[in-house]
């Protein structure tokens, strides 16, 4: 895999939070998306931001935004689709996304993404952390909590995730576990590096973990 480029998923509606974009709060004096920017760029070779409305609210932020071409607000596999758009104008292979709310997420992140794809003919990888001891006895059989807006995704599937999209898929994992996608799994002490701000309540937790 020669090019990476990374996409960061601003789509939502943040209805927790009352509407609004969620990536242009403020975290000591500085916005959740240009958190997740300094985190993204030096992982990958060029960053979009996928949006939807007004584009000027984001010019301050100099990158280009992609909107997502799938109607009515489809959740994150629209932006992926998006994002693999733009990639393929671009010449790349991959991106890797990551969500406008989440100003913590590893510094490696693509690194290993990549590492965890080694040998797949299309590079497909969701993020994981381990899950608490109180999650395991809420139920589920799965010890790992995957996090979709975190992925490595080719863009020689993009067709096939349009196809999905437009058929009515919705669930990320019944996309990547279609294709076989791998999992690359997050140490997740002494906090979950993919903890993602959708209510004030969170944006204060944010704001301790920072300090």
């Amino acid at each position: 895999m020669t090019k990476v480029l990374g996409v960061i998923l601003a789509g939502g509606l943040a209805t927790r939070m009352g509407g609004g974009d969620k990536g242009l709060l403020q975290l000591r004096g500085q916005s959740l998306m240009s958190r997740v920017i300094e985190r993204l760029s030096p992982q990958v070779a060029d960053i979009a931001l996928n949006a939807n409305g007004d584009t000027t609210r984001f010019a301050d932020l100099d990158l280009p935004v992609i909107a997502d071409s799938i109607e009515g607000f489809a959740g994150p596999l629209a932006g992926v689709l998006a994002g693999l758009d733009w990639s393929a104008e671009q010449g790349a292979e991959a991106i890797v996304t990551a969500a406008a709310d989440t100003p913590f997420f590893p510094t490696d992140l693509v690194a290993r993404l990549t590492a965890a794809s080694e040998g797949q003919a299309h590079p497909l990888v969701l993020a994981t952390t381990p899950r608490t001891g109180e999650e395991l006895k809420s139920g589920g059989r799965s010890k790992v909590n995957r996090h979709p807006t975190f992925g490595l995704w080719p863009v020689a599937l993009r067709d096939d995730l349009r196809a999905a999209l437009e058929g009515g898929l919705r669930k990320v994992v019944l996309w990547t576990d279609r294709h076989e996608g791998r999992e690359a799994l997050f140490e997740a002490e002494p906090f979950d590096p993919f903890f993602n701000v959708n209510t004030p309540e969170d944006l204060q937790r944010a704001e301790a973990l920072r300090a």
